[in-house]
């Protein structure tokens, strides 16, 4: 436990950090499955069959074909969640032919500063919530930013790989604990899920977009991350499981 994310109390869950357990959460699966979502315009169950979604969701954004990866954030608008930092850096994604997706609501002026952000090319902005139009984003989008600067857990990168949409992220609290860094030695083992980022500021997360750029550019490294992405166990039996063997070890210490 770090004291950025203590609040006060860092030292005290350091001394008992023996009694703490952390499970992650888990997601609803029925809800969010991509071969049966009713919100998308054609269910899938392999990477391959987000290309119809994809095109459907530029469509609907008013966005153009382009050759660089097609990003989404849906997210409330919040510093808390990194966007601040996301305007910053978001020519490193915009440069490389990339193009970003939003949804969401919340500080009025991250509101009114990625109203201004549509303006250009490549950038298509909605302000609010739509839940059919959140799924249909996760299904359509090659990546899902998810720079927040705390998540004690966070679901929208979990909907991302059960998805097959890979998460970049930032290095802080779940965001860690679910996502696989595409390192050389993960990608090596072809294990790697998604992109992380550290620390959490504007030019990291501009670095970590160009990256994201450069394994775009590579069709069969970026097939194997999402195979891998789809593959996660993202619901809640895991966590249910953790819970019981959880309580059963509480119960035989007591």
């Amino acid at each position: 436990m770090r004291p950025e994310f203590g609040m006060g109390l860092d030292g005290v869950m350091r001394a008992r950090r023996r009694d703490l357990s952390g499970i992650l959460n888990g997601i609803d699966e029925a809800a969010w499955n991509p071969a049966s979502d009713p919100h998308i315009v054609e269910g899938y169950r392999h990477p391959a069959g987000k290309q119809a979604n994809r095109a459907a969701l530029r469509a609907e954004m008013g966005l153009p074909e382009a050759a660089g990866p097609l990003c989404c954030v849906v997210s409330r608008l919040t510093e808390q969640k990194g966007l601040d930092l996301l305007l910053d850096a978001l020519p490193a994604l915009l440069e490389r032919g990339g193009q970003l997706a939003l949804l969401g609501s919340g500080d009025r002026a991250l509101e009114n500063a990625f109203r201004d952000a549509a303006r250009e090319d490549g950038v298509a902005v909605r302000i609010g919530y739509d839940e059919a139009l959140s799924h249909r984003l996760i299904a359509g989008a090659d990546a899902i930013l998810v720079p927040s600067r705390f998540e004690p857990c966070g679901l929208t990168q979990l909907y991302g790989l059960r998805y097959g949409t890979i998460p970049l992220v930032a290095l802080t609290g779940g965001l860690a604990d679910t996502v696989i860094n595409a390192s050389p030695a993960a990608l090596d083992r072809g294990v790697a899920t998604g992109l992380q980022f550290h620390p959490v500021s504007a030019d990291p997360l501009a670095v970590a977009l160009g990256r994201l750029c450069d394994l775009h550019a590579e069709p069969d490294i970026w097939a194997q991350m999402q195979a891998n992405a789809m593959r996660q166990p993202v619901g809640w039996s895991s966590s249910a499981r953790a819970y019981a063997a959880l309580y059963r070890d509480a119960i035989a210490t007591a």
